[in-house]
């Protein structure tokens, strides 16, 4: 019988030449493992030096032994990974990884052939960001979780085992007898995501055994309902003009002028309103009745405010 991971594997079928995210751990290891098998001679491993840890040059110089073994090139990039002041650590790593991804998929050497990458997060790490997304109070794109393809900066990701458990991906991984490295960061549970992953998993696999399928199948239902949201701003945005009069503004239900604005401001501004800060917004759109009435909020980094009969928002900072 086909195994989970197998089963994902023979439907990945990226465009190649294929870069694949190594990191030297488990998840990447059975990735790039099973890519440079079924793809010989079309596969380079991508691997980011964040600077965090001081265990970051061993990691690196294990990359570079298993790579030599599979004979698969190894391109590495070290970046500053540290987290600003209220900045979420997950969040600045995940950003400066991305960056590195990019430059090294994108340089001289690679111009004419990384167009593909492959992350090794699976069905664990999809619901990791599921609760993390409800501890948050997120709408429907932090209940969407993480997307299994998607494009950014001229390149398509790929995450072709999301639906593979971590003990499936493991159990493959063992078969084949290849060894790996444990970052010891992924046990520290400061960070909330491994608080989950150690006490919060565990008792939603006692409590509901097929909770990884159930709750990735309701990621994807919000994920399909937040494509029609996004079809509707698009459309509702394409009517009210960038940017927006307020007559026409004034004119929508609460729910459809708060994904309009929500859509407005991520795409055309690429800020994020918090609750407070569209509630306050959408009472002040209804509140413009006359000519001289004006509007000024703080949103996101910058500032929605009244120009004539139109809603705009402005960033100081870059004036």
């Amino acid at each position: 019988m086909t195994r989970p991971f197998e089963q994902a594997m023979a439907a990945f079928a990226p465009a190649l030449p294929l870069g694949v995210a190594f990191s030297g751990g488990a998840d990447s290891t059975a990735l790039l493992l099973a890519c440079a098998q079924r793809w010989p001679g079309q596969v380079v491993a991508l691997h980011v030096h964040h600077g965090l840890q001081a265990a970051g040059d061993d990691f690196e110089r294990h990359c570079y032994t298993v790579c030599a073994a599979l004979g698969v090139p190894l391109w590495c990039q070290h970046v500053d990974a540290r987290h600003a002041p209220g900045q979420s650590p997950e969040a600045a790593a995940r950003h400066a990884r991305y960056k590195a991804f990019e430059a090294l998929a994108l340089d001289n050497k690679a111009q004419a052939a990384i167009q593909t990458i492959a992350i090794a997060q699976h069905a664990d790490d999809q619901i990791e960001t599921l609760l993390l997304a409800l501890s948050r109070g997120a709408g429907l794109p932090g209940l969407s979780a993480m997307a299994a393809q998607w494009q950014r900066a001229g390149l398509t990701y790929c995450r072709p085992l999301l639906q593979v458990s971590r003990v499936s991906l493991r159990a493959w991984l063992s078969a084949q007898g290849s060894s790996f490295i444990e970052d010891p960061s992924n046990t520290d549970e400061r960070f909330t995501r491994n608080r989950i992953r150690a006490q919060l998993l565990p008792a939603l696999q006692r409590c509901f055994p097929q909770f990884l399928d159930t709750f990735a199948r309701s990621s994807r239902h919000a994920a399909q309902a937040q494509l029609v949201l996004q079809e509707v701003a698009e459309a509702d945005l394409a009517r009210v003009g960038a940017p927006p009069l307020l007559a026409d503004l004034q004119t929508l239900r609460p729910a459809r002028l708060a994904n309009l604005l929500r859509h407005w401001l991520l795409t055309v501004h690429h800020t994020t309103p918090s609750t407070a800060q569209l509630e306050e917004l959408m009472r002040q759109i209804a509140a413009c009745q006359t000519r001289g009435h004006q509007l000024q909020l703080k949103v996101g980094q910058g500032f929605c405010v009244r120009r004539g009969k139109a809603l705009d928002w402005y960033n100081p900072t870059l004036f």
